[in-house]
């Protein structure tokens, strides 16, 4: 029997033979000429620090999985990895951020205006990929093109509703509000997108989508609550960002709304009064004593053990997800992103 040392060790080996494949596509796309130094040298920053790629690696996987190619999947692999990095630079400053993949943020090495300038540059260049796969046809075409308009609109919807609930200090809020938003905000594009479009391609459109939208959901619950977790107890060499990050932004986390939730007495006052200050001037100590807070009423464990539940709906979202497909090395790299995402240390 693999144990979960094992598998996440095969799964990273995998990730990094995905990585590796788009990362040379990749730069096909990042035009060498200039403004090269205010512009694509910055575009090529984040993508030459490395990270998991697990996006373009759940669709490369899914389109083999359902019968497709590697080479009729990678324009749409490149497509979401160039995205992913332009959300990541929005993001950063967005958020305040001071590190990114262990180095210093785009917008503090460059400045805010340049690295802004960057992220629409990769928003941008992320579509020419989705030109290059005419050998599809032009109904699958189509169908992929609609589902990246899709998956983006999504996606800056939930950064909305996210960024809404900090500016106005919501203390409202449930559990199902961060399914809600994490749904739009992480899931659609970090892996409903990914399968369902690896799917598409492996498929020539003849996949039942559904099924897929399912397990991505449950899987990129897995992802982000384990990332919410990593920013508060993590390793920040091996995680890669400033931990307590969230903490000092006040992100409506699973823990944090866990921890809202239960405060009671001069333990919810304080805690309200710490949310309630400006963001940009919260404290580590602040951040530490939310921590503290967190730590006191349970709410660690409260996600730990959500996470754990929606893992297991994912192990069974999966079987039907997949129904139908033969064994292959591809869809068992599906099937073991599920443990992964819960033990994943970066």
């Amino acid at each position: 029997m693999t144990s979960t040392r094992e598998t996440s060790v095969q799964v990273e080996e995998t990730l990094q033979h995905y990585r590796s494949l788009v990362q040379s596509e990749l730069e096909k796309y990042l035009p060498d000429s200039e403004p090269a130094a205010y512009l694509y040298d910055l575009a090529r920053e984040y993508p030459l620090r490395g990270g998991k790629g697990i996006r373009p690696a759940l669709l490369l996987a899914t389109c083999q999985a359902f019968g497709g190619s590697i080479s009729e999947a990678l324009p749409n692999a490149v497509a979401i990895e160039l995205l992913h990095n332009a959300f990541l630079i929005h993001d950063d400053i967005e958020d305040g951020s001071q590190q990114r993949r262990g180095a210093p943020t785009l917008h503090l090495v460059h400045g805010v205006p340049l690295a802004i300038n960057t992220g629409d540059a990769l928003a941008v260049l992320s579509l020419a990929p989705l030109r290059d796969q005419a050998a599809l046809g032009t109904r699958l075409q189509r169908l992929i093109l609609d589902e990246y308009e899709h998956m983006n609109r999504l996606t800056v919807e939930g950064q909305a509703t996210e960024l809404g609930w900090r500016r106005d200090n919501r203390l409202d809020l449930d559990p199902d509000d961060y399914l809600d938003l994490i749904m739009k905000k992480t899931c659609w594009y970090t892996t409903i997108h990914p399968l369902r479009v690896g799917a598409l391609i492996g498929s020539r459109g003849t996949a039942d989508l559904a099924p897929l939208t399912r397990f991505g959901f449950h899987l990129g619950a897995a992802f982000q609550i384990r990332d919410d977790l990593l920013n508060l107890v993590g390793s920040e060499e091996l995680y890669g960002k400033e931990i307590l990050g969230d903490l000092r932004e006040g992100k409506r986390t699973l823990m944090l709304i866990h921890l809202i939730s239960e405060a009671s007495g001069d333990d919810r006052d304080e805690l309200a009064d710490l949310l309630g200050g400006p963001e940009g001037e919260r404290t580590d100590a602040e951040a530490e004593r939310i921590l503290e807070l967190m730590q006191a009423y349970g709410s660690l464990q409260f996600a730990q053990e959500y996470g754990r539940g929606i893992a297991s709906a994912a192990d069974a979202a999966f079987e039907i997800a997949f129904t139908g497909t033969p064994p292959s090395p591809h869809r068992d790299f599906v099937r073991a992103l599920i443990p992964y995402m819960l033990s994943r240390t970066a």
